[in-house]
């Protein structure tokens, strides 16, 4: 049981490190890239949270990124291996083309994510582990507190920008 938890807090925190490294890299915090993207940044901004990371969780409302990808890319892990999770990449693009979306962040997310999780896999993780995670994961950025989010992902941009 402990070594279970203990392999989901890992998977937990390289989910988290690789969907906010992956947003910040291809610049999600920039601007409102999708519809409804800007909308959600200013939303808030206006409740006291920081523009830029509300602009990155609006772009993670909006269209598949970095979070989704990585979650779909361990989906297709657990049910195909390699191949699922290239195939979920595949799927992630073609969702960015929907959401009119460049779907860089989403496609590259669950293309590093697939390999991420394959190495993990290695040392014992289990591909659910990060299934898990990557929803733990989504959980804490978006579930648990958009202002201070926000306010997290600004003082990531600042570092970026």
């Amino acid at each position: 049981m402990f070594e279970e938890v203990s392999r989901i807090v890992l998977a937990t925190a390289t989910a988290w490190i690789l969907f906010l490294v992956i947003d910040v890299f291809f610049r999600l915090p920039q601007k409102g890239g999708v519809s409804g993207a800007e909308a959600i940044g200013s939303a808030i901004e206006g409740r006291g949270g920081n523009l830029y990371g509300g602009r990155m969780i609006g772009n993670i409302v909006s269209s598949p990124d970095a979070s989704a990808g990585i979650l779909l890319a361990a989906c297709g892990v657990f049910v195909a291996g390699i191949p699922g999770g290239l195939a979920a990449a595949a799927l992630v693009y073609i969702g960015n083309r929907i959401c009119h979306d460049r779907g860089y962040a989403g496609t590259s997310g669950a293309v590093v994510a697939t390999f991420v999780i394959a190495g993990f896999m290695q040392a014992g993780f289990l591909a659910s582990d990060f299934i898990v995670g990557s929803v733990l994961a989504v959980l804490t950025i978006q579930g648990i507190s958009h202002i201070h989010a926000s306010r997290l992902i600004g003082r990531l941009w600042r570092w970026r920008a």
